[in-house]
């Protein structure tokens, strides 16, 4: 017969027994007053809060894997490191106006929740605070936020939209790496930095808006396949705001975006060539022969523009 490791009233107790077995005495309905931690009771399916609580505390409903909805009580400012985590089946959450913390890892692997709204009271984030939340698929982050921890939707993969306001000033390293269904976003202006591999794995965004200002870090769009191929067919600048941060580091990289904006400058002499027998005839543009066959070119350069692309990435 297995045991848990699970906490009532603050102290920690190994005489519970596994549910599985039949007999357990587990709780599952709990009154919290602040202190409590019913880390690991897989049975719970209800709290009620005590009056006066102002915070929840450390790992307070970590791995509570039955608990389907919480309501936070009015006076409650702080949300503690891995409060809610691994809360499997947790799908609604409300916060109060009030909150203004988010712990580390306190909504990590809350794998059923789909959806929350952030009060406007909030101001930090914390590291990890929403990794792994396979499930949410929108979340919008309030003007008074100013602190945002690295990887806090790391592994969102059902993510498809999200708001940053222009409070926040950094996007930390892993922030939105694994959001696989995200599309588009906007950084705003305010955002000075974006951290290593922020957008790493965001397979399908093909939408990205931000200061060509922004200090990216390494790795930012790593296998950020769908974005890269919109910049090769669609808009070459988009390429050099993709790849500046590696250009102070590596001269062949120079030569390579050289390349590749020559290129881009020979694709927009063929869109503009006349139609008809005058378009086939060698020109020069600025000391460089001009494509003879226009409709070809229209083919191959996108081709050559993402083979020359991958070798970036």
């Amino acid at each position: 017969m297995s045991n848990f490791n699970f906490a009532y009233g603050g102290d920690y107790s190994d005489d519970y027994d596994d549910p599985d077995d039949g007999d357990s005495s587990l709780p599952k309905t709990v009154v919290y007053s602040g202190t409590e931690s019913f880390r690991g009771n897989r049975e719970l399916t209800e709290v009620t809060f005590e009056q006066g609580v102002t915070s929840i505390s450390f790992e307070a409903f970590y791995d509570c894997s039955s608990l389907t909805a919480i309501t936070i009580p009015d006076g409650v400012t702080t949300i503690g490191q891995r409060a809610f985590s691994e809360c499997s089946s947790l799908k609604a959450i409300t916060i109060p106006d009030g909150v203004t913390t988010i712990g580390d890892e306190a909504f990590a692997d809350c794998s059923s929740l789909t959806a929350m709204t952030i009060p406007d009271s909030l101001t930090t984030i914390g590291e990890r605070a929403f990794w792994g939340c396979s499930s949410l698929t929108a979340i919008t982050i309030p003007d008074g936020v100013t602190t945002i921890g690295k990887s806090a939707l790391f592994g969102c993969s059902s993510l498809t939209a999200i708001t940053i306001p222009d409070s926040v000033t950094t996007i930390g390293n892993f922030f939105f790496s694994g959001c696989s269904s995200l599309t588009a976003i906007t950084i705003p202006d305010s955002v000075t930095e974006i951290g290593r591999a922020a957008f790493r794995d965001c397979s399908a965004l093909t939408k990205l808006i931000l200061s060509p200002a922004v200090t990216i870090g390494e790795d930012c769009f790593l296998n950020c396949t769908a974005l890269i191929t919109a910049a090769a067919d669609k808009n070459m600048s988009t390429v050099s705001d993709l790849l500046h941060y590696r250009w102070h580091r590596n001269i062949a990289v120079m030569e390579r975006v050289n390349a590749l904006l020559c290129l881009k400058g020979s694709w927009d002499h063929v869109e503009n060539q006349p139609s008809g027998p005058d378009s086939l005839k060698e020109k020069k543009m600025d000391g460089v022969e001009a494509p003879l066959k226009a409709t070809e070119a229209r083919h191959k350069i996108p081709k050559v523009l993402w083979r020359v692309i991958l070798e970036f990435l």
